[in-house]
């Protein structure tokens, strides 16, 4: 498909500093992989209530655009990130009010939005009034999800596919579907993943699961939580993700897990952890859905940016 024109996409980072360039990349790559010959022009931007230290502030105050300019522009599409929950509720997070007009502003101005784990639940309460609930443990790892036929986000799907989800919380599907959704993608293991309903000539598309995560974010993320929970950081376990070795390395990481959550706190213990060896050997099995996925959203997007431009 030939393209007159780029396709305007705000990227809107509100990940922690830890996790902010990994976001990015993992983001860009995968609307590198899914456009094909669709030219995008992306702009990131990120909300100011979101704490940065000194190397991704001056990352952002080099790569990112003020985010009052984002009211005066028009993308024809827009993805907003999750970010880390500091707070028991959302409406408490200091970045609340900022996020509250993002949405309300990308609902009114885009033709189509993207958001992601704790940006889909904040649209979630903000435009249906139903909050998350917290789960009794961090739900991670990599499961098998049913994908529902007949719409143009699942073309090309398989029936079944597996994605990765890392959440502390949950919107339940008998919710979500309440309100007015369609639920696209899921299980009765994990919830649903991707969610689908429009908000007047907006099409708001509700990611709670990750399929933009490369092949060993989940290992990174539980190598970030096994760390600050040896330095004393933080008080609950750290979960070990499904999926996240390869089934070769099944036993060796299930036994160095062992060893954290028997009380041997020594941070001197993650030199037990052969992360670099583990990342090397872990497959990537939702790359493929992941891409058709994001492929078909952009590809539906442009055809109603060009219509709706005339082209």
């Amino acid at each position: 498909m030939d393209s007159d024109g780029p396709l305007t996409c705000a990227f809107v980072n509100d990940m922690p500093d830890g996790a902010f360039l990994h976001t990015e990349r993992q983001f860009v790559d995968l609307l590198g992989a899914g456009s094909g010959s669709i030219a995008i022009e992306l702009r990131s931007y990120t909300l100011p209530g979101v704490l940065r230290g000194r190397e991704i502030a001056e990352h952002v105050a080099r790569l990112c655009f003020p985010l009052e300019d984002l009211w005066a522009s028009s993308p024809d599409i827009v993805i907003v990130t999750g970010s880390e929950p500091l707070t028991a509720t959302l409406a408490a997070e200091a970045y609340w009010g900022d996020l509250v007009h993002l949405l309300e502003w990308s609902t009114a101005t885009s033709s189509s939005v993207v958001l992601s784990c704790l940006a889909a639940h904040a649209a979630l309460l903000q435009f249906d009034g139903i909050d998350r609930t917290r789960l009794a443990a961090k739900l991670t790892g990599v499961f098998d999800q049913q994908v529902r036929a007949k719409h143009y986000l699942t073309t090309d799907l398989p029936s079944s596919i597996v994605l990765p989800h890392s959440r502390l919380n949950d919107v339940p599907r008998a919710l979500v579907e309440g309100v007015g959704y369609e639920v696209l993608i899921g299980s009765e293991e994990c919830g649903w993943s991707v969610a689908h309903r429009l908000r007047g000539h907006c099409e708001l598309v509700l990611i709670q699961g990750h399929p933009e995560y490369e092949a060993s974010s989940l290992l990174r993320e539980y190598r970030r939580d096994t760390e600050r929970y040896l330095r004393g950081e933080r008080r609950d376990q750290p979960a070990l993700p499904v999926g996240c070795v390869a089934s070769a390395d099944e036993d060796m990481i299930a036994s160095f897990h062992g060893r954290v959550v028997s009380g041997e706190l020594d941070p001197l213990l993650m030199g037990a952890l052969p992360f670099h060896e583990l990342a090397a050997r872990v497959g990537w099995p939702w790359r493929t859905a992941a891409t058709k996925l994001y492929g078909n959203w952009i590809t539906e997007a442009f055809q109603k940016s060009r219509e709706r431009h005339g082209r």
